[in-house]
């Protein structure tokens, strides 16, 4: 097979995730309200996941001026990959705002997998820079620490003074030395 064919199946798949992965319907506000209850469903069942995984992420998210979570990102690809999901930003204990997550990744990889991703902002400042941006990318408008468990078992103390700090939590539990750069992040008009 020719790269150039290969490219454009590899793409194709893609496409063909991504589609798969967004909503349709008829935009009524039943759908709508819908739509939300499952996200919110989905951030709770995330939250719990951490807070089970990692000692110490409860209280990290408690000082949190703001926490992005999107419960369930689906990575597929062969070669050529693509991840989506959706998701919810809390201010104070309640969804303000839905989003989306997207990224690509080129490379030796195949197969799929699910996977949470929680942001936490830790600073006012990292939450209006998110909050007033429309599109956001990590590593480019702003920078993630991935959160990492000590000896101990408890969080990193140098982690959690970043600005922002990023847990991926798989069914295995909490993930460590994934990069989230280049993850685009919009908002959802849901």
């Amino acid at each position: 097979m020719k790269r150039r064919d290969f490219l454009l199946i590899s793409s194709a798949s893609i496409a063909t995730l991504a589609t798969g992965c967004t909503t349709t319907g008829t935009g009524s506000s039943t759908d709508t309200a819908a739509k939300r209850r499952e996200i919110d469903a989905g951030v709770d069942g995330a939250m719990n996941r951490l807070f089970s995984s990692a000692r110490g992420a409860n209280e990290l998210a408690q000082k949190a001026q703001g926490i992005l979570v999107f419960p369930r990102i689906l990575a597929a690809g062969f070669v050529v990959g693509g991840e989506y999901g959706e998701g919810a930003l809390r201010v104070g204990g309640q969804s303000v705002a839905y989003y989306r997550t997207t990224s690509a990744s080129f490379g030796l990889q195949a197969g799929a997998q699910s996977k949470a991703v929680i942001l936490m902002f830790m600073t006012p400042d990292a939450l209006q820079k998110f909050q007033a941006s429309k599109g956001w990318t990590a590593g480019v408008d702003g920078s993630i620490a991935v959160a990492k468990i000590g000896a101990g078992g408890d969080l990193d103390t140098n982690t959690v003074r970043a600005p922002i700090v990023g847990f991926v939590v798989t069914n295995a539990g909490l993930m460590a030395n994934l990069s989230l750069e280049g993850t685009k992040i919009t908002k959802l008009e849901i």
